[in-house]
C-alpha cells in the first residue's frame, strides 16, 4: 500500500451505525474476503430479525467494518467483529469494539463474552488489549477444513 493510501485511510472517521438488509452485498464481500469460513448471507439475514445486536461501521460510503452481539439479560456474546482487509492494522477494530463496548455498557450489561480461534494472533491481542482474558476453551469448536479448531472462550467486564 502507497504512503498517501495509508493517510488517506488513516484519515477517515468512520461511524457506527444499525445494520440494513441493504448493507448486505458489502457485509458479504468483506467477510468472505477475510474469513476461512465466513458467515452467509443467511447467517446475516438471521442476526437482523433476531434478537442480536448488528452494526456496521461506515466512513464517507465505505464499510470499514462491523459488528454482531447477541445480547441476554446482563451479558451479551459477540459473535462477529471484523475490519475490511484494507483498514486492518489501523486501528479500525480497536475503535470499534471501543464503541459496542460502550454501547453495551449503556445498555447495563455487565460482561460480554466471545470466542475466538487460537490461529487469530491478531483478533487475540486485539481482544487482550481491550481488557478480555480467558475464561475457558471449547474443544473442536470451529471447523478447520478437514479438521476441527479449539475456540478460546473470553470475557470482558465491563
Amino acid at each position: 500500500m502507497s504512503a498517501d493510501a495509508s493517510a488517506t485511510m488513516s484519515a477517515v472517521t468512520p461511524e457506527l451505525r444499525a445494520m440494513t438488509t441493504t448493507d448486505m452485498d458489502a457485509l458479504l464481500r468483506i467477510e468472505e474476503s477475510v474469513h476461512a469460513h465466513p458467515w452467509t448471507r443467511g447467517n446475516f439475514a438471521d442476526a437482523l430479525v433476531g434478537n442480536c445486536l448488528c452494526w456496521v461501521y461506515q466512513g464517507g460510503t465505505t464499510l470499514i467494518g462491523y459488528a454482531v452481539l447477541l445480547p441476554a439479560v446482563d451479558e451479551a456474546q459477540l459473535l462477529n467483529l471484523s475490519i475490511a482487509t484494507a483498514y486492518q492494522r489501523q486501528g479500525f477494530g480497536r475503535r470499534l469494539l471501543d464503541e459496542i463496548m460502550a454501547q453495551m455498557r449503556n445498555k447495563t450489561m455487565r460482561r460480554m463474552l466471545l470466542e475466538v480461534r487460537p490461529s487469530n494472533t491478531a483478533a487475540l491481542a486485539l481482544y487482550r488489549s481491550a481488557g478480555f482474558s480467558r475464561i475457558g476453551v471449547r474443544k473442536e469448536y470451529y471447523s478447520a477444513g478437514a479438521e476441527r479448531e479449539d475456540a478460546i472462550v473470553m470475557e470482558c467486564v465491563l
